[in-house]
């Protein structure tokens, strides 16, 4: 690729990168810089790879207003056997951005213009200003202000992160008053929104058979409740071949878990109107409410471009994990749907996964081959949705191996390869941590998995 309207490259890091990441934000569609890759396309490679990307994040955080947390991912990549730096920016929802040192002024603020970043004149600051976001959750106060937080606590103490005294400020969930935005409010332990998960026994909303909501706590408490429903929900046959064995299932549990998380992460919450989850006998919709971002049409959606509603949450999604980077979540459902699966109207977006005949004979055991225990209903008092201990060995075998060929894989990695959800993946690294034979060495984000064979716990 050539250097484009989204796309720049740097052969080094520069002291212009705010200037660059400051016009891509500015930008409807956002954009793509390349260290390590000069203006013609060769590729040099970056040294230190670790110690300039934690420079370019530490520079992001510190030398641009408004905050830009959220609305961008640095990550390494290998390309012609060097390693090289992608920035990937979203189009931000508080334009304009502008250098923290030059203010809100030309010298301050820039705008892509083809392949170049220029400055903006002082009319395009004041109409960009004048028109940002109004129901933006970061600038609403929260309805009560008596809120606590041990739950996200919890789940980042989990992921080996800390929240210290002032992750309120630090997450942005303050207004500039210093109370509680409604970002905070959906966050905090106890709030009134509840995610709705249906089951009807048609094709259509008549015949009610299960309804259960999820909230009322933590949205990443929600997400979680969510994603296990229809991960159980998701059932699985498994078909055992003279050369190999076939997994089943109602929905691709890669497209399933993005559009999920995507649903609750970008939904418009200003309305207080939560996503919601409907299941049928002939599919699954997923709506939430908000429509298409301000700033894309379709085809720009479909293309990926990141322009994230709710940047705070997707910060935090992104911390614990739960997503893995800026624009990865549509690109992901494509590969396993099509664009006819999704449906937009003016407030709201709905995204609709079919079940096909041949995935219903095959889960309800109406073809050749053997199903798992999961779907039989003979499970013998196990919990309903886990696997027999065999199918559950074969499965952290398979890890393992994946693992010893690429020990830095990342959960959904794992879970594309393997056909499983993350959460099963996650079930399994458990199980394996516990039994000695996995350990992690390093950071989250840049650690890597080692396989061990002292079957001793993992501390």
């Amino acid at each position: 690729m050539s250097e484009s309207n989204r796309i720049e490259y740097k052969r080094e890091l520069t002291d212009s990168l705010e200037k660059e990441v400051i016009a891509f934000l500015n930008y409807p569609e956002g954009g793509i810089i390349f260290i390590g890759i000069d203006d013609n396309g060769n590729v040099f490679g970056v040294e230190n790879c670790d110690e300039i990307q934690l420079k370019i994040k530490d520079r992001l955080r510190n030398n641009i207003n408004p905050s830009i947390m959220g609305l961008f991912d640095v990550i390494r990549q290998e390309q012609d056997g060097k390693s090289i730096i992608k920035i990937t920016i979203a189009s931000g929802p508080d334009k304009p951005y502008y250098l923290r040192r030059q203010g809100m002024s030309e010298r301050g603020c820039f705008i892509r213009v083809g392949s170049a970043s220029e400055p903006m004149t002082v009319r395009m600051i004041e109409e960009l200003f004048s028109s940002r976001t109004r129901n933006s959750i970061g600038k609403i106060k929260a309805p009560r202000q008596d809120l606590s937080f041990e739950q996200l606590k919890i789940y980042y103490d989990e992921s080996g992160l800390h929240l210290g005294d002032k992750f309120a400020s630090n997450l942005e969930l303050l207004t500039e008053a210093g109370e509680y935005n409604y970002a905070g409010y959906l966050l905090a332990d106890k709030n009134s929104n509840s995610i709705k998960v249906a089951k009807y026994a048609g094709k259509d909303r008549v015949d009610l058979i299960e309804s259960n909501e999820y909230g009322y706590c933590s949205l990443i408490k929600a997400a979680k409740q969510v994603l296990d429903k229809l991960d159980l929900e998701n059932r699985t046959a498994t078909k055992i071949t003279s050369k190999e064995r076939i997994d089943t299932r109602l929905w691709n549990a890669v497209a399933l878990r993005e559009a999920v998380t995507n649903a609750i992460i970008h939904n418009d919450y200003s309305n207080e109107i939560p996503p919601k989850f409907e299941i049928f006998s002939d599919r699954l919709e997923i709506t939430s409410a908000g429509g298409i971002p301000q700033g894309l049409d379709q085809d720009e959606f479909f293309e990926g471009y990141s322009v994230p509603r709710n940047k705070e949450f997707m910060r935090i999604f992104k911390d614990l994990e739960m997503v893995e980077y800026l624009g990865s979540g549509l690109p992901r459902i494509l590969k396993a749907y099509s664009k006819d699966c999704f449906v937009f109207s003016t407030n709201f977006l709905r995204i609709t996964f079919p079940i096909t005949p041949d995935s219903i004979n095959e889960v309800n055991g109406k073809t050749s081959g053997k199903t798992s225990g999961k779907t039989s209903g003979k499970t013998s008092g196990k919990t309903p949705g886990k696997t027999s201990g065999k199918t559950s060995g074969k499965t952290e075998e398979n890890i393992v191996e994946l693992l010893s060929t690429n020990p830095e894989m990342t959960i959904p990695e794992l879970s594309e390869q393997l056909g499983v959800s993350t959460r099963t993946v996650e079930s399994h690294i458990a199980q394996l941590r516990h039994n000695g034979r996995l350990k992690r060495v390093g950071g989250r984000k840049t650690g890597y998995w080692e396989i061990t064979h002292n079957n001793s716990p993992e501390n």
